[in-house]
């Protein structure tokens, strides 16, 4: 492991970082929106909504549509609605 010193690596991480806020923000904002696509792959790009069966498909649309967002995030909407319980 090695820790990144050089100042245009670390703007550039940093507004990615803001740029995956932004998104993260937005998805808070219209969980309602967002969470009823049951059993589908959401992603979240450019604070806009991309649905799809696949992750592939999802990031697809999303990078096509918002090619300077960096701060992409994505999520797997289940298919019930309840608490998650995991254990080993």
């Amino acid at each position: 492991m090695t820790e990144e010193r050089d100042p245009l690596e670390l703007a550039k991480a940093h507004a990615q970082l803001d740029r995956y806020e932004q998104n993260w923000a937005w998805l808070q904002g219209h969980a309602a929106e967002a969470y009823r696509h049951r059993g589908k792959m959401i992603c979240v790009a450019g604070q806009e909504l991309f649905v799809g069966n696949t992750i592939a498909e999802c990031l697809g649309w999303a990078n096509a549509t918002h090619p300077e967002d960096d701060g992409v995030l994505t999520r797997y909407v289940p298919l019930d609605k309840g608490p998650r319980v995991y254990a080993n």
